[in-house]
């Protein structure tokens, strides 16, 4: 499909450079087949059944943005994807700057090799040294908010905890799942208090997420790859509730691109560990989600072609507009969508 087909208009001013206070305040749009209705997200134990089912992903967001020199020049890294204990995969800023071979030093005792440059200009950087490469990023990281966040304003330290997840857990991640952002203790109470479940898998977030589609057609975009875990008895529960009459709703497109990858064509969920490169556009046939929360994306974005190829091109086109004309905040720190294709 031509990407053209998949843009919009956006007002800046929708864009949320803050998250809402309390999360679960965050306005909500329902939407059901082509039915739309407003809502928040403390609204949702109301908008779902006792049966139904949420799937987080409990991936941790690291300080994955780096700033540092080689000899005079000024070199940028935002990690992207682990390769082992001590090799990260990384986009680098000033790229033309830096040679294979040649060390980045990040200030704060750290510093990294260039050891490779790969077909997509990204580089593979071997971190120096004997301490836990963790440990190494929180001295000397910050906390990679998305450049339309980070363009308008500073990084500060509200972000630190602002931009990750109640269930954050799982270390790796560079970008957040920002559809469970909205989500509080009090919430979910509330959800199990009407009888709606909730699991975990993870999917290490990778930058990405980020990149703009600069192809002319969908088939032409490759996608980067992120590493994904589902255990044998999450999916087996899974499963279960879905024989049981339950629905599976994916909490953020990470979640949904990992249970469909594990998957079968049975539509039985199986364990998965290992990376995935999915990528969902109109047409696709889903097997493992019944639904989905997610919050509003950038125009012409692998993630609103995943919601184009859920609800319909037509249907989404209508829902943004309706987003836009009713002032609901968009992309990471913004409001939250709740998709369910009709039956």
């Amino acid at each position: 499909m031509r990407v053209d087909l998949f843009d919009f208009a956006l007002p800046q001013e929708l864009i949320a450079l803050r998250p809402a206070v309390p999360r679960d305040s965050a306005k909500m749009l329902r939407v059901d087949g082509d039915r739309m209705s407003d809502h928040s997200v403390s609204d949702l134990p109301q908008l779902l059944g006792p049966q139904d089912i949420l799937i987080f992903n409990d991936t941790k967001v690291i300080p994955a943005q780096l700033q540092g020199t080689r000899g005079a020049a000024k070199i940028g890294a935002t990690l992207h994807k682990r390769v082992d204990l001590r090799r990260w995969q990384a986009f680098i800023r000033n790229a033309k700057r830096l040679r294979v071979g040649e060390v980045v030093d990040f200030g704060s005792d750290v510093s990294a090799e260039a050891e490779a440059k790969l077909d997509d200009g990204s580089f593979i950087l071997h971190f120096l040294g004997d301490e836990p490469v963790e440990l190494l990023l929180e001295r000397a990281g910050t906390m990679p908010l998305p450049p339309y966040i980070a363009s308008k304003r500073a990084i500060d330290a509200r972000d630190a905890e602002d931009y990750q997840t109640m269930f954050a857990r799982e270390k790796g991640a560079v970008a957040a799942p920002t559809a469970a952002l909205h989500f509080t203790d009090r919430l979910l109470d509330a959800l199990a208090a009407a009888g709606i479940g909730s699991e975990t898998l993870t999917l290490h977030v990778g930058a990405g997420t980020f990149l703009p589609v600069k192809v002319d057609e969908t088939d032409d975009h490759q996608m980067h790859s992120e590493w994904g875990r589902i255990d044998a008895a999450t999916a087996d529960r899974l499963n279960a509730a879905r024989k049981a009459g339950g629905r599976v709703i994916a909490v953020g497109t990470t979640s949904l691109r990992l249970l469909e990858s594990a998957t079968g064509e049975d539509g039985i969920i199986r364990p998965f560990e290992g990376d995935t490169d999915i990528f969902i556009t109109p047409g696709y046939q889903f097997r493992a989600i019944d639904g989905l929360m997610t919050n509003f994306h950038l125009p012409k974005s692998t993630l609103f072609m995943l919601v184009s190829a859920l609800m319909g091109l037509e249907t989404m086109q209508a829902v943004y507009a309706h987003a836009v004309a009713h002032d609901y905040r968009f992309y990471s720190y913004g409001d939250s969508s709740l998709l369910l294709p009709g039956q």
